[in-house]
């Protein structure tokens, strides 16, 4: 999605009105003995989780918070202010707000650059691994929260979570600006509800009064207005906050489920031949891809070969796989005479095929995985990656009850990874498109010559 801040968004009374959000379930605080929250910049602690914050305190919990970034870049166009004063009064800010709301609470700096936070995952993965025993919540950023250094900082946070055995919490922040009630791109379902008493309440807002860089104008001049106003604000004073927690995926689908699949929808249960969405889906995949031409290349689960053919232009050599036997036979016809393509039977990441590539293509394949199923494809595909290959990622957004993942969690998990780095990032409601590369990644008209390298 695409928003801006300064935009009227979604007012606080439309999900008042909605009576769904104070219904949510309740977090169940047992067994919990230490909270460690990620923020992408100074203030979004405050905002999504302090009222949490507080309560932990209020338990004699430890309280790790983990900022990321200072938010220099948040008044690009300051008049008064420069990036590096403001670094440091938002640096005070933060140390501030979270004092308000769990004075014993430890404050970590990062000082990663503000906007471009997406080149620093393993940073904050590693911060929080760091500070994060086996058994805690680690807080963060929704995933899906509209912008890309929340969605790296949660990216960050859950590698770290999985690697530590801890339970991982997402706090929307804009999304409460720019989604409506009932909006189908908010996992409603997975959404829990920390009740805010007066205490809790008053604490929190104690934190946000602290942000004043963001809450008040750093002067009268044009590119000093406030960043967050106070409709925007309103979301965070409600007597309750909510997170997004991750469902335990199912294990991964075999072949026996595709065959059937097949067997009961026919050649093409998915409408690849005739569906716009899959044809101009394909479009986008070919477009967002860095390099007129491959040498050898891997599409994982090509399923019955359209996108095979497509692929196949821009190749010299195309392996294409895929688990189910009847899908590979209906691909083989459809690629029968083109030069270079080969379609083969194989279960992976299990099976293998030998050689290096220098393209390989994920598309509507990560999330008939599990978790782990996905880091072992990931790890796959690295083995074989050349030196300046390009991993190309596109999945379907919306949840599907048969499959152990959501698109989302597929390319969450890619984009964790240390060993690569984000190049292309297409985003709609309906599916996420990811170009990844060995870090550090160069732009495609830095590759070309047009800039410097």
């Amino acid at each position: 999605m695409t928003f801006s801040h300064d935009e009227p968004g979604t007012h606080e009374g439309a999900w008042r009105a909605w009576g769904r959000l104070e219904l949510m379930p309740l977090l169940d605080w047992g067994g919990v003995g230490h909270v460690v929250v990620v923020a992408a910049h100074p203030d979004d602690e405050s905002l999504g989780a302090g009222g949490l914050i507080a309560e932990a305190a209020r338990r004699d919990l430890p309280v790790d918070v983990v900022v990321a970034t200072l938010g220099e870049a948040s008044h690009p166009g300051s008049p008064t202010v420069t990036p590096e004063r403001l670094a440091r009064w938002r640096a005070e800010e933060v140390v501030e707000a979270v004092r308000a709301v769990a004075p014993q609470a430890r404050t970590h700096l990062l000082q990663l650059p503000d906007g471009q936070l997406a080149d620093h995952v393993a940073a904050v993965r590693d911060a929080v691994v760091a500070l994060a025993p086996a058994g805690c919540w680690v807080l963060a950023p929704w995933f899906e929260d509209g912008h890309p250094d929340h969605t790296a900082a949660a990216a960050g946070a859950s590698a770290a979570a999985r690697q530590v055995g801890a339970t991982l919490l997402e706090y929307p922040v804009w999304a409460w600006h720019w989604a409506t009630p009932a909006d189908p791109r908010v996992p409603w379902g997975h959404m829990l509800r920390q009740p805010l008493d007066a205490g809790l309440r008053e604490r929190k807002r104690a934190a946000l009064a602290a942000h004043r860089s963001q809450t008040e104008a750093l002067s009268d001049q044009p590119g000093d207005e406030v960043l967050l106003a106070p409709g925007f604000v309103a979301h965070f004073d409600r007597p309750y906050e909510l997170f997004i927690a991750s469902a335990p995926p199912a294990p991964s689908l075999g072949p026996a489920f595709f065959d059937d699949f097949y067997r009961d929808n026919g050649p093409d249960p998915w409408g690849f031949t005739d569906r716009w969405y899959e044809e101009r889906k394909r479009a986008v995949t070919l477009a967002c891809m860095p390099r007129r031409t491959f040498h050898r290349a891997m599409e994982v689960g090509c399923s019955v070969g359209v996108l095979t053919t497509e692929l196949a232009s821009r190749c010299d050599s195309l392996l294409a796989v895929d688990l189910a036997q009847s899908a590979v036979d209906e691909a083989r016809q459809r690629t029968a005479g083109m030069p270079g393509v080969e379609v083969r039977c194989l279960q992976t990441p299990a099976e293998w095929p030998e050689g290096a590539f220098d393209l390989i293509v994920l598309s509507e394949v990560g999330y008939y995985l599990d978790t782990a199923g996905v880091e072992r494809l990931l790890d796959r595909c690295l083995s074989s990656l050349t030196p300046d290959g390009v991993l190309l990622l596109c999945h379907w957004r919306h949840p599907v009850a048969d499959y152990p993942l959501r698109g989302d969690e597929v390319h969450r998990l890619a984009l964790a990874r240390e060993d690569l780095a984000p190049l292309v990032r297409h985003v709609e409601e309906d599916f996420l498109l990811d170009v990844l590369v060995r870090p550090p990644a160069r732009s495609v008209a830095r590759a070309g010559g047009l800039l410097p390298s």
